[in-house]
């Protein structure tokens, strides 16, 4: 399934002209998906009508989906109804987004809808909550999972439980969704705005770190900036970012030379399918270097976890195989060239066997 990177934008609390001026930018980035929350709507159908119209409409000129984010008492402030999905529909959302459950058979019906509007489900709770409503024979195709996000810091999932909920709309096949913080952003549906992502340990992590960790994990399809507004430069790092594959950023050590660089940055690394707990071995690349010199240097010292060490001259067979450390160890036949950076070492427990990685320098 394709990935998409997507924004948020708040109507009830922001202006159109930011809004727009916002979403052009995001769309020149390279995102396709738009996160509207329609939870604070108090201004009556009409104006609320021509309001996300005019906003959802420019945004389909640049090549949007909007998924609105709604609640059962916007549907007694629309007077509107569940069975009938024509207001959505008029204004030109793409779907809908139940922050709310019903009794499996209702959500079921919703994705059989005349205008084939998607209908995406709350995948923050781990209960049978999807099965049930698949056992009604929901239309699948029509049918989304989206995570919270929470606007209170120290409330957002872990990530074991996070894990949990996802398997159970991943093995369904369903595209999945689910929020990374901006670092500046102020906006919010709530009073309360301590950044809006859904995995806690996300929350004070940039946006495009957070964004690789949600699509390393292979369970997340789309990754949506959950507040506004994220600056120019939160939005290019996000749309310059390796949607398919881990690409880590390595700060190189002084010492570090042309050939070790080649080896980092030209190549496509793979983790050797018969794994060690040690570090993560790419093997193929010393086949291509065998005969390129590789003097010892930064080999007599711990190599800590994330460092990035290439075998040297005195390695035999195994000089100029790249490997990065997951357990301290020593090994003077192998040359430090740099380390992962900090906050990209979360990603290393999802290079599994067979897994494809890149490098890119900082």
């Amino acid at each position: 399934m394709k990935r998409q990177l997507g924004v948020s934008v708040y109507p009830d609390h922001s202006d159109v002209a930011k809004d727009k001026a916002y979403l052009k930018k995001a769309s020149e980035c390279g995102f396709t998906r738009i996160f509207m929350s329609m939870l604070e709507v108090t201004e009556g159908k009409e104006v609320v009508k021509a309001k996300f119209q005019d906003l959802i409409s420019y945004a389909k000129e640049l090549g949007f989906e909007t998924i609105l984010d709604v609640a059962p008492t916007i549907f007694d402030e629309l007077q509107i109804s569940y069975d009938d999905m024509t207001f959505f529909h008029e204004v030109g959302a793409d779907g809908i987004r139940l922050d709310v459950g019903f009794d499996g058979n209702k959500e079921a019906m919703l994705t059989f809808n005349p205008f084939g509007l998607a209908v995406e489900l709350n995948m923050s709770n781990d209960v049978a909550y999807l099965d049930n409503i698949l056992t009604y024979q929901a239309n699948k195709p029509f049918l989304y999972g989206c995570h919270n996000f929470y606007p209170q810091e120290g409330t957002a999932l872990p990530y074991d439980f996070f894990e949990s909920c996802s398997i159970r709309f991943k093995k369904e096949g369903l595209r999945t969704a689910a929020f990374v913080s901006s670092q500046v952003g102020t906006v919010g549906p709530w009073d309360v705005n301590d950044g809006l992502p859904t995995l806690e340990a996300h929350r004070h992590l940039a946006v495009d770190v957070a964004a690789k960790h949600l699509f390393a994990t292979g369970l997340i399809d789309d990754v949506v900036i959950g507040n506004a507004y994220a600056s120019d430069e939160e939005l290019e790092a996000m749309g310059a970012l390796n949607r398919y594959q881990t690409e880590l950023t390595i700060e190189f050590v002084p010492e570090v030379n042309e050939v070790e660089k080649a080896i980092v940055l030209n190549e496509q690394h793979f983790r050797r399918g018969d794994i060690t707990h040690q570090v993560v071995r790419s093997t193929e690349v010393r086949k291509k270097y065998k005969h390129e010199e590789n003097t010892p240097h930064n080999h007599t010292e711990e190599f800590q976890v994330g460092d990035v060490v290439i075998g040297n001259d005195t390695f035999g067979k195994y000089k100029n195989e790249l490997q990065i450390v997951l357990e301290p160890h020593t090994d003077n036949r192998k040359n430090k060239v740099g380390q992962v950076t900090e906050a990209e070492r979360i990603l290393l427990p999802f290079i599994k066997p067979w897994t494809k990685f890149k490098f890119t320098e900082k």
